[in-house]
């Protein structure tokens, strides 16, 4: 567990810099060179099978690799095991890189620049973003805040507090292929089909403990608790993923914010589902305790599984 709370630390104090080489860019780079060997125009069937295939070799690759290089690390030190271990975990979580990014838009709020902001938050989000308005900017940071403290904190932590770094990168290998080829489109309907399933069957127990989380640091925080716990039954499945849903709706109403509604991708525009009732105004101060509730969110979760896993092993 020692490694474990190291990672979790050094991801607080270093985050991701732009200088250090992760492991998700090799991760990456393997998915783009399987799919120029794999993605060919064939039957929607040969290429759900094809798209298996890439989940099966880069998820068991980024699972065996690191288990490997961690049993070398052990055999010549136990120290040296524990900080490759810890190097390891640092470097899947997410939580000071998702801090960063998201400063930048608040920043460029808080001093009138919304050109700035509008460039920020192209980098965070798929939707159009030449257009948005303050309030769409803000909404937009929240909601990837919320969501991908699901899945770039609280999963990896929940896989790598059960298996350690190999099971937590192989968590992030999954996430990462839903990423890059999970759509719903022409291209990868079929081919990223099993690797967009997969990852919302990793994702279904974590994310319903994000949504617990962030309502734990809610009442930290002081923040409208009751409404949170409402928002979060009324609107949990309000997404068009399966567990995105639970994470927003709980921070929707614990904010009295409404999320999701109307939005732009390439030209289009489209009305999702909506988390929250609009009750007031979105402000920038919304995304600034957002961002509080990241960080005591993560912190509980690590708590909480840490000492969940110190029960078990009791038992």
């Amino acid at each position: 567990m020692v490694q474990i709370i190291l990672g979790y630390t050094m991801d607080l104090f270093i985050g991701d810099p732009y200088w250090l080489f992760h492991p998700v860019r090799w991760i990456g780079q393997l998915i783009l060179m399987l799919e120029k060997r794999l993605l060919k125009e064939e039957s929607g069937k040969k290429q759900k099978f094809k798209g298996l295939l890439l989940l099966i070799i880069v998820s068991s690759l980024s699972f065996v690799i690191p288990f490997y290089l961690l049993r070398l690390a052990f055999n010549v030190h136990i120290l040296l095991g524990l900080f490759v271990e810890a190097f390891m975990i640092y470097q899947i979580f997410a939580t000071k890189c998702l801090d960063v990014e998201t400063k930048k838009v608040y920043k460029a709020l808080k001093s009138g620049d919304i050109n700035e902001a509008r460039k920020a938050i192209s980098y965070l989000v798929s939707r159009d973003t030449e257009t948005m308005t303050d309030e769409d900017i803000i909404k937009a940071s929240i909601e990837t805040i919320a969501e991908n403290l699901g899945d770039g904190v609280i999963a990896p932590m929940f896989f790598v507090v059960i298996g350690g770094a190999p099971l937590g990168w192989y968590y992030k290998s999954v996430n990462t292929l839903d990423s890059m080829v999970g759509y719903k489109n022409d291209k990868f309907n079929h081919y990223g089909y099993c690797s967009a399933k997969w990852d919302d069957v990793l994702n279904y127990v974590p994310a319903r403990l994000t949504a617990i989380f962030i309502l734990m640091a809610g009442l930290f925080l002081r923040l409208n608790l009751k409404n949170g716990l409402k928002m979060l039954k009324r609107d949990k499945h309000n997404h068009s993923s399966p567990n995105s849903a639970f994470p927003e709706s709980a921070a929707a109403g614990l904010l009295d914010i409404q999320l999701g509604g109307k939005a732009s991708y390439f030209g289009e525009v489209s009305m999702k589902p909506t988390m929250g009732d609009a009750n007031k105004k979105i402000r920038v101060e919304d995304l600034y305790k957002m961002k509080q509730l990241l960080y005591i969110s993560s912190g509980i979760g690590l708590f909480v599984l840490l000492c969940c896993r110190s029960l078990w092993e009791l038992l």
